[in-house]
């Protein structure tokens, strides 16, 4: 019972912080529905962590005394004998799914299993929008390098490709102090696309270009085209972005696998049973790097807010270059497509979809914006690539 009262005295303000913050992402995952996948064990993992002296995250002692990593490896390196470890779950995971890359790269085997090229294999020129919506990254990057080092600065703007397995993968291969808060900001952001984007788009544009509308030309994608694509795209961005190769190789190796017609069962599994599993782990593993006094921190809340500021101008990037293409083309395009350039596929796809829907029920945007969302996938990937190959 003593021992129950003295750990109870163990709880500060921050730890309660961080207990509401889960609660409410769990909230939003239960209540509101919103990538429950993602939110649910990133929120249940918050809390695992900030409970005091949590057995779930590896501590550090010296003596009886609780210590930080830091301590802990100043004292090491001093040569002291009264210090220990004790090893705990999550920090298990994370050093051996995300601190080598494991956990992004195998879920990107099934995210690549799950795309259909089609919609943008049938009108290549939506590829353009996926590009556009990287404006974010590279506008983040100058924003970030005036707060942090030029390493960092790159892992941080990453945040704007929405795709969380490219941020993870950069900021570890540029070895960035803020691994954790690039983690949480890049997949917390993800899950709040239908929130973060819908008011950006409605900014920049009028109701008439909301309701311009797109019809769908069916066309008809050769077999050998939809097995050449992922094989092709592998090579070109070996090429132009050699740093990428892994990123899209284990996309593109998941899409060949989906689209070969003879390996159905193992696309099944990879986009079902694998992709499911692994999100899982990363989810609660994420949530491993959200302890208080690391969360709860300057650098860390600036990190958040650039990694909002990066989503922000991806999606008005995409929205203001359909705009800029509109004075040109004979055709317009809907401009709310530009926004979908982002890589959180398929929300932000699905999202411009509703909000199409929304002002004219006839409106049908979700292959051009699912076709749009699929080449910002391509692009985010290709832009962690060019951001490692100029920083590595």
């Amino acid at each position: 019972m003593e021992i129950l009262y003295e750990n109870l005295l163990h709880v500060s303000w921050q730890q309660i912080v961080m207990w509401a913050i889960g609660g409410i992402l769990i909230y939003l995952a239960i209540k509101k529905e919103m990538e429950p996948t993602l939110l649910l064990p990133i929120g249940f993992g918050a809390i695992l962590v900030n409970l005091p002296l949590s057995g779930a995250i590896t501590r550090y002692f010296q003596g009886e005394t609780a210590i930080s990593q830091a301590s802990y490896n100043k004292l090491l390196a001093e040569g002291a004998t009264d210090i220990g470890v004790e090893e705990g779950a999550l920090t298990t995971l994370f050093e051996a799914g995300i601190s080598n890359e494991l956990f992004p790269l195998i879920l990107f085997i099934g995210i690549g299993a799950m795309i259909d090229f089609g919609p943008l294999l049938s009108n290549p020129k939506l590829m353009i929008f996926g590009a556009a919506a990287q404006f974010g990254i590279f506008f983040t990057l100058c924003a970030a390098s005036m707060f942090f080092g030029i390493d960092d600065a790159a892992s941080i703007a990453i945040i704007g490709a929405a795709d969380g397995p490219t941020s993870i993968v950069v900021a570890n291969k540029l070895g960035s102090n803020y691994l954790g808060a690039i983690m949480v900001a890049a997949y917390s952001y993800m899950a709040l696309v239908p929130i973060i984007q819908p008011p950006v788009i409605k900014l920049l544009t009028t109701k008439k270009e909301r309701l311009i509308r797109m019809p769908y030309e069916q066309k008809e994608v050769k077999k050998s085209t939809r097995i050449l694509f992922p094989i092709v795209i592998t090579v070109i961005a070996g090429l132009v972005a050699p740093a990428s190769v892994s990123l899209v190789g284990f996309l593109m190796f998941g899409n060949l696998i989906r689209e070969c017609g003879v390996l159905n069962s193992l696309s099944e599994t990879a986009q079902k049973v694998l992709a499911n599993l692994i999100t899982i782990f990363l989810g609660i593993t994420i949530a491993s790097q959200m302890q208080a006094e690391n969360f709860l921190a300057v650098d860390t809340l600036l990190i958040l807010g650039l990694g909002l500021f990066a989503f922000i101008f991806d999606t008005a990037g995409g929205v203001i270059f359909a705009k800029i293409l509109n004075l040109f083309l004979k055709k317009k395009v809907n401009p709310m497509i530009g926004a979908a350039g982002i890589s959180a596929f398929p929300m932000s796809g699905r999202i411009v979809h509703k909000m199409g829907l929304a002002e004219d029920p006839q409106n049908f945007l979700l292959m051009h914006s699912i076709g749009v969302n699929v080449s910002g996938q391509i692009a985010s990937v290709i832009a962690g690539g060019l951001i490692l190959n100029f920083f590595m």
